[in-house]
């Protein structure tokens, strides 16, 4: 069987009505005629399920050209007769230029058009497959391509006559995964702290937090002195707490010199960084990123009588902020742009730094025996500070011996679920664990959650059986120990999200759309993180549901401090949709996206397949005049 490259999720862009002035092959437009000539293949895409997906690809080491369906009954009802086929129109990225007008033509077809190819030859040409796929071999990329940029666009025939012509845009989808559910240690702790790099693992939760706030700057100002920082640093109550890193967004009003203006936010980004690490000895590791606050701007306009600006380009509007009376008009509004977002990781304090850690362990067996357990929970975590910023060996955990009694619960729970994040002891170990911690204390809701947590992971998996039904009643029995039912209801959300996949596997299709409301109805009244947010879009977009993932998104990209990978992945899901991209507050999405990564937004319009989603959307205006402006170098 041939390997087709990058197997992906694709969105057909169907235009059911096309316009052909000239003449290509035996291809026949069916004009005024369409929903006549043309009624089965619209009856037939009306009634496609979203699961069903197909397209072009293209084996880059032969250089031939594959149509694929993941549906064979599909295949066969959409051709059927001698004349039903299909051809591929090769479309260059030079049309796209920004030194050339795209004509307005009385045709769809954007590039090179291949000739037809009918139903017997579709059938010919069809490569055997294990599976419900079809996957047919339909011809080779001209020599006069193989140095360029190219995509491939579709056109459906049904008796000759162009029914659907597809234009396919790579949704560059991600694996999915389940809402973070955390687990309890002294609080609800997330497995995400702790497996990441080691300048992120700060953020580990026992002893450290993070907090967010906004500086106002000075118009021109560009230092800051202690004087300045110290009421910040009292009102944040950093007393108990060293600042161990710190992440700045800083922003500047878009009038003047685009060079300066980065200049300037560098240098006051320096001065807070400076006056915060007078107040502690510790470093404070600094992530800065500098921009213009264009997104603001075009915000706070909209509805004021300058919203005119916002049609021009970033030049144009540059230009006419030079005029004095529009920019003092403009100042309430640009001052309120020039700030800093700025988030504080935070370290607790530790009174046990000085003591070794052997010395440590013993005055842990100490506090024990003179049942001091406060004292132990502090010296537990003091020791998980030091394995987890890699200053003990993960091993060091099982020297503190804990007995095996009721009184001393939360301790053995605390070194189980630990050991299992930072990976030490396996999932079906951890579980085995908890369960025996389970008849020790069989209403301790906290190991009961625990061990709910681990079956998931056990359940994704796939490698040990769980009984769903069974499963099911033991979640919702969390609400009688103390769990609230938010977490349970997040439990839930993920209990539908495995089912789903069960069904779809099954192809017990109700069932799984059952399950996809469920969790659409549901996980609006969950507190979400944003990685929950980027993982539920990932998952409606799994499933084909895109309106799903739009609508939950929307709201988090319009905000200046966004998180990078769920804008753009935002992008993805609506930079095809035109009704979307002509939208008044669009392009200040996309200024967003430029801000936070430029060179990440320009690829977006790299070929189809080649990392970009594709160059063809350079045909809608907006975002012509978007990329021009810059992208180019």
């Amino acid at each position: 069987m041939v390997k087709l490259r990058c197997f992906i999720f694709i969105i057909g862009l169907f235009i059911l009505s096309p316009l052909i002035s000239q003449e290509y092959f035996d291809i026949k437009t069916p004009g005024s005629k369409y929903n006549t000539k043309c009624k089965d293949c619209i009856e037939i895409f009306r009634n496609m399920p979203d699961e069903i997906q197909f397209g072009i690809r293209r084996d880059y080491e032969s250089n031939e050209l594959y149509f694929f369906v993941t549906n064979r009954e599909w295949f066969e009802q959409m051709f059927k007769k001698a004349t039903d086929g299909i051809a591929i129109d090769i479309v260059n990225k030079n049309r796209y230029d920004c030194s050339v007008e795209i004509l307005e033509e009385r045709t769809i077809i954007r590039g090179d058009l291949q000739r037809p190819i009918y139903l017997k030859e579709l059938t010919s040409n069809m490569i055997p497959t294990q599976d419900n796929r079809v996957i047919i071999k339909v011809g080779k990329v001209p020599d006069k391509f193989l140095s360029e940029d190219i995509e491939f666009n579709l056109l459906i025939l049904k008796k000759k006559y162009l029914c659907y012509y597809n234009s396919f845009v790579d949704l560059q989808t991600y694996r999915w995964d389940l809402l973070e559910m955390g687990m309890f240690l002294d609080t609800l702790t997330y497995k995400s702290r702790f497996n990441q790099t080691i300048s992120k693992q700060e953020q580990y939760i026992l002893s450290h937090k993070s907090l967010r706030f906004e500086i106002p700057f000075a118009k021109n100002k560009s230092s800051y002195s202690q004087e300045d920082i110290k009421p910040l640093y009292d009102s944040l109550s950093l007393t108990n707490y060293n600042v161990k890193k710190i992440t700045i967004r800083a922003y500047s009003s878009i009038e003047g010199k685009t060079d300066r203006n980065n200049e300037l936010q560098k240098q006051r980004t320096e001065s807070i960084v400076t006056a915060l690490q007078k107040f502690q000895e510790p470093e404070i590791i600094n992530e800065v990123n500098v921009s213009e606050n264009w997104v603001e701007f075009l915000n706070d306009i909209t509805y004021s009588s300058y919203s005119y600006l916002s049609e021009l380009s970033k030049k144009e509007i540059k230009e006419k902020l030079n005029d004095k009376s529009i920019l003092n008009a403009l100042e309430p509004y640009l001052a309120s742009h020039r700030k800093a977002v700025v988030v504080l990781e935070l370290q607790k304090k530790n009174k046990y730094n000085d003591i070794s850690a052997e010395g440590l362990v013993g005055i842990f067996q100490k506090s024990l025996s003179e049942q001091n357990l406060e004292q132990a929970i502090e010296i537990q975590n003091s020791l998980f500070d030091r394995v987890i910023n890699q200053q003990l060996p993960a091993t060091y955990i099982d020297k503190l011996e804990i007995p095996r009694k009721s009184e001393y619960g939360s301790l053995l729970n605390k070194n189980t679920v630990f050991k299992y994040m930072i990976n030490n002891v396996g999932v079906y170990d951890a579980l085995l664990e908890l369960n025996k911690l389970a008849d020790l204390l069989p209403k301790d809701g906290h190991i009961k959650y625990n061990i709910a947590a681990l079956k998931f992971k056990i359940w994704v998996l796939g490698e040990q059986a769980i009984e769903p039904a069974e499963f099911k009643k033991e979640i919702n029995s969390l609400k009688k120990f103390g769990i609230t039912t938010s977490l349970v209801k997040r439990m839930l959300v993920n209990y539908n999200i495995v089912m789903s996949e069960h069904y779809m596997a099954r192809e017990e299709f109700q069932n799984k759309d059952r399950a996809l409301r469920y969790i659409y109805s549901n996980y609006k009244y969950l507190p979400l993180s944003t990685g929950d947010y980027l993982s539920l879009a990932q998952y409606f977009s799994s499933y084909s549901k895109y309106d799903w993932a739009k609508k939950l998104l929307h709201k988090k990209v319009k905000s200046i401090d966004v998180d990078e990978d769920l804008l753009f992945y935002y992008l993805n899901l609506t930079l095809s949709d035109p009704k979307m991209v002509k939208k008044a507050d669009y392009r200040t999405i996309m200024l967003n996206a430029i801000n936070l990564n430029r060179d990440r937004f320009c690829k977006v319009f790299e070929p189809f397949g080649e990392g970009g989603i594709s160059f063809q959307l350079l045909e809608n205006s907006h975002l012509r005049k978007t990329h021009c402006e810059n992208c180019l170098k």
